[in-house]
Formats: C-alpha cells, sequence, structure tokens
C-alpha cells in the first residue's frame, strides 16, 4: 500500500519573493554539498552560543562566517541578560547543558537604538520597561559616562559598558555557575559590532572561571576610564 504525501498549494502571497529566495539558497547549499540538510536535520552541534541585539542588521551567523547549525543565537532589544528573563536563561541552559557549547558570546553593537533612547530619556512604548535594565546601567556608571563630551563617543561607551554588565550578568547565571561548579569547559565573551565597518570588536571581558571574573572586569573598567 502507497501512501501519498501530501504537499500543499502555493498560493499567491506578498512574500513570494523570500520563498524564492529560499528554494535559491537550499538548491545552492545542496549543489555545495549534497548531504548538508540530512546531516543537519538530524544534529546541531555547536561550540558557540551568541546572544545579541534584535537589530536586523548584526546577523550572528554571517557576521563570524558560520553555517546553520555551527552556532546556537539567542536575540533581544539591546543584548540585555536579565536574570529574570526566563527566555534568554532557557536558551542559555540548553545551549550549556544539552549542546555543550563551549564560548558563549555577548555581542552589542554600537549604535544601538534601545541604548540609544536610555542616553536621549526618550520614550519608545512598551520596550520602555525592559530598557529600564539599561537605565541602571546608566546611572551605575555615570561618573564615567559624564568625562565623555561627545554625545556620539557616550553613545559608543554606554553600549560597551551595557555589553560589559551582559557578561557579568551571565557569569552570575546559575547556567554558568553550575557548570563551572561541575568544571564543564564553557568561556564567557565581550564583543561589541561597528556597524560602519562590518568589524567585530573584543572589549576585553574573556571569563572562564568565576574566581577570573573580578580581576578582568577591574582591568576594563580602568581601561576604559584612562581612555576617556
Amino acid at each position: 500500500m502507497t501512501h501519498e504525501v501530501y504537499t500543499p498549494e502555493s498560493p499567491k502571497t506578498a512574500l513570494k519573493h523570500l520563498l524564492d529566495n529560499n528554494r535559491v539558497w537550499s538548491e545552492n547549499t545542496r549543489a555545495r554539498d549534497p548531504l548538508f540538510f540530512e546531516a543537519l536535520a538530524f544534529q546541531q552541534t555547536p561550540e558557540y552560543m551568541w546572544i545579541g541585539c534584535a537589530d536586523s542588521r548584526v546577523p550572528a551567523n554571517e557576521l563570524i562566517g558560520l553555517l546553520p547549525g555551527q552556532v546556537f543565537v539567542h536575540r533581544n532589544v539591546a543584548n540585555l541578560i536579565v536574570h529574570s528573563d526566563l527566555n534568554c536563561l532557557s536558551a542559555m541552559q540548553f545551549a550549556v547543558d544539552m549542546l555543550k557549547v563551549k564560548h558563549m558570546i555577548v555581542c552589542g553593537h554600537y549604535g544601538c537604538g534601545g541604548v540609544q533612547s536610555v542616553l536621549n530619556n526618550q520614550r519608545v512604548g512598551l520596550a520602555d520597561n525592559w530598557l529600564r535594565h539599561i537605565h541602571d546601567i546608566r546611572i551605575k556608571y555615570n561618573a564615567l559616562l559624564t568625562q565623555v563630551d561627545d554625545e556620539q563617543l557616550k553613545l559608543n561607551r554606554l553600549c560597551e559598558l551595557n555589553v560589559i554588565d551582559q557578561v557579568v550578568n551571565a557569569c552570575h547565571s546559575t547556567v554558568v555557575q553550575d557548570a563551572w561548579t561541575r568544571e564543564q569547559n564553557i568561556s564567557v565573551h565581550s564583543w561589541i559590532y561597528n556597524l560602519h565597518d562590518g568589524l567585530l570588536h573584543n572589549l576585553g571581558l574573556e571569563v572562564s572561571s568565576i574566581d577570573e571574573l573580578v580581576a578582568q572586569y577591574e582591568a576594563v573598567m580602568t581601561r576604559m576610564s584612562q581612555s576617556t
């Protein structure tokens, strides 16, 4: 007895060009590697987790030249890691406990709209409640920020400080703490992306154990205060 495979008809859609793009991508991918999708469908073994901003200009896989299945991605407005955000924490837990990623990359970007709205005291709507966390960061580092007169440079600095604080939050999360307790190999990294040249920059925090955090954090803060 044979079973027919149901194939839905393709209705007219305003997004037909995106579906066409997908078919072209699929065909090109299979032309390069006929077994790519067969292998990808049965496993994902990424070494990296990317926690980044939801900004459409910052696509994780493309920026670091990795294929599907090679980086586990979580994105939200202004790349925040909040201890009460079960969405982010669940993604972290799955990546660390189940996928055994070795590197957690927290990546912000210069010109972040969420950070800029905080710096300008601009209301944007419901997201203001989420961005309250960046208001706290602005208050925390007020002395460092007031040393910067140029508004663009001040925005850049707050974007950097946001990344630094999110790395600290990641390191203090139960997910990462438990991994380190069981001596799992996991490092947390602080990166920032420049929209103007497409380059990523390491902000200096690369933490592989809780014992490293304080000294590295203090070194980064000293370096930032000296560069203002």
